[in-house]
């Protein structure tokens, strides 16, 4: 088993789908360091020998900021934007969309469950 940058990468994936498991590399940054350390994408991460761990190890350590590195980049990023009390920074404190999207309706993920709120009901005559 592949343990690169602290996360245990599944052994029967492709190696391209195999890295995309650590926070920060997607798909296309996995094939680049596929081809960077020489490796072909449809080789299983369970066929890697510790030759090429290491040379996809090293070019994400130095290459990269991933997992806890970037985590604690973006959330201090957000805290600069609430800090500076800029819109986006606003937008996150109060937990709406932050880049311009519609509130009257959806944003359902953002804001949460709905909370139903009751009317007057009408006196009958």
């Amino acid at each position: 088993m592949a343990r690169i940058a602290g996360i245990d990468l599944p052994k029967n994936k492709r190696g391209v789908i195999g890295l995309t498991y650590i926070f920060g590399i997607g798909k296309s940054r996995a094939s680049k360091i596929l081809n960077e350390a020489g490796i072909h994408e449809d080789k299983k991460v369970n066929e890697w020998t510790d030759q090429e761990q290491n040379a996809i190890r090293t070019l994400i350590n130095t290459q990269f900021k991933v997992e806890g590195a970037l985590r604690s980049e973006i959330q201090l990023n957000i805290k600069r934007l609430t800090d500076i009390n800029s819109f986006r920074g606003i937008r996150h404190r109060s937990s709406l969309p932050v880049r311009g999207q519609r509130t009257k309706t959806n944003a359902r993920t953002r804001k949460g469950k709905r909370k139903t709120i009751a009317n007057k009901k009408m006196a009958t005559k």
